[in-house]
């Protein structure tokens, strides 16, 4: 059954944010490996409609007309047609950042539809004891006949010589010791990727790579140190989160005075970078 349409208030219950600084960041970490997926028409429609989920963090009813009228408004005539932002919403939905709910009015007939952005998953390397284990068979897909059983075998897990090359070999050769799957080792870059863009710095390749080596050898010797560590992939990237902090912070002592400094001092989140507006 169909939503009945109404005011963005009565849609809290499908907010899986508490805020709009914590919806803000999972789109930043979505388009931090997603981004590519979307052209550049795209991108502008995303970027709209999550401006227009900020009253409902994550949540938006907006007609897409409305949204369109604010993007040619904002070009100056120059906005995206009907058919960009539909594909953008398919391509949304299919990557998961998106659930999309029809609506209908009193009379039956449908409305607008309500926009639900989703949570990034949260990414953590297999557990050691699981790699060496096949996984368990769904009793959904077991059947009586056991000649088929070996179609249900796990799939081979890839080594290190796997990882995709958008991984530096640097990072790779100093990770596979470790995480030998190449699974494990992109997740490992995927928060470096994240962690970057988070605060615009992304585009300092070399320094990106020395501080997520170094972040990295950090995170190893916690491990061997304590067992207090419960995710660790989830540590590694408040580490490289705060080696970016640091040299951002202390970029703004080379800054003169007379510059304005976009800086919240005593925030504990450092630099913000209005990404929405880039």
């Amino acid at each position: 059954m169909n939503l009945k349409s109404g005011r963005i208030e009565g849609f809290e219950g499908y907010s899986q944010f508490n805020s709009v600084k914590e919806f803000n960041t999972h789109v930043e970490m979505w388009l931090a490996v997603k981004k590519q997926e979307f052209s550049k028409g795209e991108l502008v429609g995303l970027k709209r409609l999550v401006r227009f989920s900020a009253k409902v963090p994550g949540v938006s009813n907006a007609k897409i007309g409305t949204l369109l009228k604010a993007i040619n408004e904002e070009y100056q005539g120059n906005g995206i047609s009907r058919s960009t932002f539909k594909r953008m919403i398919i391509k949304a939905k299919d990557l998961g950042i998106l659930t999309i709910y029809e609506t209908e009015r009193k009379n039956g007939s449908q409305s607008s539809n309500l926009y639900s952005f989703n949570r990034f998953p949260q990414c953590e390397p297999p557990k050691a004891k699981k790699l060496d284990q096949p996984k368990e068979t769904n009793n959904l897909l077991k059947t009586t006949n056991q000649k088929n059983t070996k179609r249900n075998e796990a799939p081979i897990e890839l080594d290190y010589t796997f990882v995709s090359e958008k991984v530096p070999q640097a990072f790779v050769q100093t990770v596979k010791y470790f995480f030998s799957d190449a699974k494990t080792i992109e997740e490992y870059w995927h928060m470096v990727q994240i962690a970057a863009f988070r605060f615009d710095y992304d585009q300092n390749t070399d320094d990106m790579l020395s501080m997520a080596i170094q972040s990295f050898k950090q995170l190893i010797r916690k491990l061997k140190s304590t067992k207090s560590v419960l995710k660790p992939i989830a540590f590694f990237y408040g580490i490289v989160t705060n080696k970016i902090k640091d040299i951002l912070y202390k970029k703004l002592f080379k800054v003169r005075e007379s510059k304005p400094l976009h800086y919240v001092a005593g925030s504990g989140e450092g630099i913000y970078y209005d990404w929405l507006n880039a």
